[in-house]
């Protein structure tokens, strides 16, 4: 049987500074097909090549991946400083929708990094450009130097809302994660709750409330050794439930024919 697809958005990206890309992990594909038991599908998240619609029509749903470019800030109007960094436009015109779309229709999503941001800020929230500038934060970044073992290992704690969705997906109120983000939530979008916290405050874990589907983002990149983490795996398993979930739902709807 055809396994349900799941869309991982690519992000723009230059082979040896000039060759022109799309690019996705691999461990992003990995972790949708081997712990949420999906086909990945990389999509070139650019307008140019494909609609909203196109994309709500061919997959089942979506992995919204992290990513070295930040969302815009004009998308939460505000002005761009040196702060924000590097931006991807053509993403943030597919993204967004994208995830209002899947909001109101109930197609699952699972936002990470750059993925949790464009959530909130579809939903009309906004970001702080660097979480480590902000009195009394931590410096969430990725470590400069190193193996990617060791950029990618365990960092914080995140404790979720007492009986909230993660608490009870994870079994777990605290659980450790990695951290390698610079941008995050400033104010929160509309319907979006914030389940999870790091230590300083730091909003780590969302979902959408009174969506109809799996809206589930982190802030931390679960895709890190997906298949064996403790924190990691239910995620994946729990986001490829619902995309199965929605696929069969797809499968069952009444085909119309014409006169």
């Amino acid at each position: 049987m055809t396994r349900p697809v799941v869309g991982i958005i690519g992000n723009h990206h230059l082979i040896n500074d000039e060759y022109p890309a799309h690019a996705g992990g691999s461990m992003n594909s990995e972790a949708v097909s081997m712990v949420s038991g999906c086909m990945p599908l990389l999509i070139p998240a650019d307008p140019r090549y494909l609609s909203v619609e196109e994309l709500l029509a061919t997959c089942d749903g979506f992995l919204l991946t992290g990513g070295r470019p930040n969302v815009h800030p004009e998308e939460y109007g505000e002005a761009a400083t040196e702060a924000h960094g590097a931006f991807d436009r053509a993403r943030d015109s597919i993204v967004l929708p994208l995830v209002r779309a899947c909001v109101e229709s109930g197609q699952p999503f699972f936002g990470i990094c750059r993925g949790f941001q464009e959530v909130n800020v579809a939903m009309g929230g906004s970001l702080y450009p660097e979480i480590r500038d902000l009195p009394g934060r931590d410096n969430h970044r990725m470590p400069p130097d190193g193996t990617l073992e060791e950029k990618f290992a365990l960092r914080h704690i995140v404790t979720f809302s007492e009986d909230g969705p993660f608490h009870q997906l994870m079994g777990a109120r605290e659980v450790m994660t990695n951290t390698l983000h610079g941008q995050g939530i400033k104010r929160a979008g509309n319907r979006v709750i914030i389940d999870g916290y790091a230590p300083d405050g730091t909003p780590e874990a969302i979902y959408v409330d009174g969506a109809p589907g799996f809206t589930m983002s982190v802030q931390w990149h679960p895709e890190w050794e997906a298949g064996v983490d403790p924190v990691s795996r239910p995620l994946f398993e729990a986001f490829g439930e619902a995309v199965r979930a929605w696929a069969a739902k797809k499968e069952a709807r009444p085909v119309l024919k014409s006169a």
